[in-house]
C-alpha cells in the first residue's frame, strides 16, 4: 500500500483489529468468513487480552498496545472498536501512522473531536469510515431509493426508537461518563442516523432526558425539525426494552420497519390507493445482523482508491455528531474534559 494513500490492490485486504470486546468479536467472526479478507493482527491494552482473541480466530500476530498495531505496515485498514470515548485516540493513532480505518459509532465523543479525524484523514489522504452498518443494509439502501424516488411523496415524519431493558448497573460502561456512557451516543446514534439519512441534518432540535446519578442519560427523546415541515420523533433507553421499530410517513404512503430496524431484513411501503408491498433480503445480503455489508463497502472503497464511502460519507457523520452534541446541549449532558462550546453552550463571560 502506498504511503498516506487508500488505494490498494492486493486481493485481499488485509485487517487489523483495535480492541477485543463484543462488537470486534462480532465484527472479526463475519470478517473471517469473507474470501477476500484477512484479519493479520489484533491489539489490546494488555497482551494477554490480544493473545486470547488472537487464538480465538486464529489471527497470526497480537500486539499489548495500541501503537504496534498502527505502526505494522502490512496492515490495509483498521476497525477500531473501542468505547467511543477511546475512538479519538485509536483512529488518530492509526491516521497518524497512515493507515486506513473503519471507526465505530458514536464515531467520537463530540464533534471537535470528528472534525479532527476527519481532518486527519484528508490531509494524510488515508481512507475513514464510520462504521454505521445501517446504512450499508441492502434493504436500508432500497428504502432510502424509494423514499428519494418520491415513492412515499413528500416525508412529512420519521420516528425510531431503541431501546434495552437493563437494568446496568453504576460500574457499567453504559453507566461511566469516563466512557461517554447513556443512551443518546450507544443507542440513540441509530434513530438520528436514521432520520438524518433521509432528510439530512435538522434546523431545529428539543429533547429531554432522564439521567443517572452519575450524569449520564438513561433516556432521552428528541424532536427534530427541518424547514420542510418534517419532523422526526427519535427516542433511546437504558431503561426499556422498546419496539425497535422505525416509519417514515408521506404525504403519499408510509413505510414501517420491524423490530431491530437498524439491522433489518424486510420493511412493508404503504401507498395510497394500493396493496402493502413487503419488500425483502435476497439470499446474497446474507443473514440478519451481517456486519459483512460495511466490510466489504470499506474493501470496495480501498481498491477503487477512495478515501471515503459515498454510502457513509464523512459530512453526514459530522451532521449526526452536531445533532448529537445539540441533544446532548439540550439535556444536560456533558463528558469530563468537555468544555461548553464542545456541547453546544454558549462560553461563560466573566462580569
Amino acid at each position: 500500500m502506498s504511503e498516506g494513500g487508500a488505494a490498494m490492490t492486493e486481493q485481499s485486504v488485509r485487517w487489523g483489529i483495535l480492541a477485543t470486546g463484543g462488537i470486534a468479536a462480532a465484527f472479526t467472526a463475519d470478517l473471517v468468513d469473507l474470501p477476500d479478507a484477512e484479519v493479520v493482527a489484533v491489539a489490546s491494552r494488555t497482551e494477554a487480552s490480544a493473545t486470547a482473541f488472537a487464538e480465538r480466530f486464529g489471527i497470526p500476530r497480537a500486539y499489548g498496545d495500541w501503537d504496534a498495531l498502527a505502526r505494522d505496515e502490512d496492515i490495509d485498514v483498521v476497525y477500531v472498536a473501542t468505547p467511543h470515548s477511546a475512538h479519538r485516540a485509536a483512529a488518530g493513532l492509526c491516521l497518524e501512522a497512515g493507515r486506513n480505518v473503519l471507526c465505530e459509532k458514536a464515531f467520537t465523543l463530540n464533534t471537535r473531536e470528528a472534525e479532527e479525524l476527519v481532518a486527519l484523514s484528508r490531509a494524510r489522504g488515508s481512507f475513514l469510515m464510520e462504521a454505521m452498518w445501517m446504512y450499508c443494509n441492502p434493504v436500508i439502501r432500497r428504502l432510502a431509493d424509494l423514499v428519494l424516488d418520491g415513492a412515499i411523496g413528500e416525508v412529512r415524519n420519521v420516528q425510531a426508537d431503541f431501546g434495552l431493558a437493563g437494568p446496568f448497573p453504576p460500574s457499567h460502561r453504559l453507566r461511566d461518563p469516563e466512557q461517554g456512557g447513556g443512551a443518546l451516543l450507544d443507542l440513540g446514534v441509530y434513530p438520528v442516523s436514521f432520520a438524518q439519512l433521509l432528510l439530512g441534518e435538522p434546523a431545529d432540535i428539543a429533547a429531554r432526558a432522564v439521567l443517572s446519578d452519575e450524569g449520564v442519560d438513561l433516556q432521552t427523546g428528541a424532536l427534530l425539525s427541518w424547514e420542510s415541515g418534517a419532523l422526526a420523533s427519535v427516542h433511546c433507553s437504558l431503561i426499556g426494552g422498546t419496539a425497535t421499530t422505525a416509519s417514515v410517513t408521506g404525504s403519499q404512503g408510509r413505510i414501517d420497519i420491524p423490530y431491530g430496524f437498524f439491522h433489518t431484513d424486510s420493511f412493508v411501503l404503504h401507498r395510497d390507493g394500493r396493496d402493502p408491498e413487503e419488500f425483502t433480503a435476497g439470499p446474497a445480503d446474507g443473514p440478519r445482523g451481517s456486519l459483512k455489508h460495511e466490510a466489504r463497502e470499506v474493501m470496495r472503497a480501498l481498491r477503487a482508491g477512495e478515501t471515503e464511502s459515498p454510502l457513509v460519507p464523512l459530512d453526514g457523520t459530522l451532521a449526526v455528531m452536531r445533532t448529537l452534541d445539540a441533544i446532548r446541549d439540550r439535556v444536560g449532558v456533558r463528558y469530563p474534559g468537555e468544555s461548553p462550546r464542545e456541547t453546544g453552550e454558549p462560553e461563560l463571560t466573566p462580569a
